[in-house]
């Protein structure tokens, strides 16, 4: 699942993860709530996210596209 949101992390965190119990998972789902109350940043909140979710091994490495590698190829 790509996460790009708010929207999207709290459907992240509602789906299976290894420890929902863990403090770096609860932070996140406090903070998230923050930022749709208005009463966190957003930024906050997503880096509590992906804080947790590195945290339990869910992030996966995106495969650059082929834009992005010729660029890569320009600038070095």
């Amino acid at each position: 699942m790509v996460v790009s949101s708010i929207t999207d992390a709290e459907k992240a965190l509602a789906k299976q993860w290894r420890n929902k119990e863990a403090i770096d998972y609860v932070e996140a789902v406090r903070l998230l709530a923050g930022a749709k109350r208005g009463i966190c940043k957003p930024e906050v909140a997503f880096d509590a996210f992906k804080l947790a979710a590195l945290k339990q091994r869910l992030v996966q490495p995106r495969k650059s596209s082929a834009a992005l590698s010729i660029l890569d190829d320009l600038v070095s």
